[in-house]
């Protein structure tokens, strides 16, 4: 299996729900590192898994809908925690549409899946990885 993976980052602010998220249940930030890994069996005819720049542009498209935003006042996220799993999920079903559409070109056509991890310090991070 070939892949390439693309980074970014976002800064939300939210709260969570639940006495097992103590402190974190008042309104805090948190600035993740993404990286987006997409996967595939074979290259395509051009020997690439993706076009990396506009695997980069699709990316930073859907973080910004997020950047710089408080996740609480979102009401696509009403009653939900964003916890860091939860938005890996939010961020790859996104991607996956984008690839869907052919926002990454006739190629990635042939891509198999994908994997967004997000980064919430050098020491802790969650991923969602998904077929395509």
């Amino acid at each position: 299996m070939f892949s390439i993976t693309v980074r970014d980052h976002i800064m939300i602010a939210h709260s969570f729900r639940g006495e097992v998220f103590g402190p974190a249940q008042r309104l805090h930030g948190a600035t993740f590192l993404v990286d987006a890994t997409f996967r595939r069996e074979q290259l395509d005819d051009d020997n690439i898994v993706v076009d990396i720049g506009l695997a980069t542009r699709e990316l930073g498209a859907v973080l910004s809908e997020l950047n710089y935003r408080n996740l609480d006042n979102d009401p696509a996220f009403a009653g939900t925690n964003t916890s860091t799993e939860f938005l890996a999920q939010v961020i790859a079903d996104r991607l996956a549409e984008r690839i869907h559409q052919g926002a990454l070109g006739e190629g990635a056509r042939g891509l198999a899946g994908l994997t967004v991890t997000l980064h919430e310090s050098h020491v802790a991070w969650a991923s969602y990885e998904r077929a395509l």
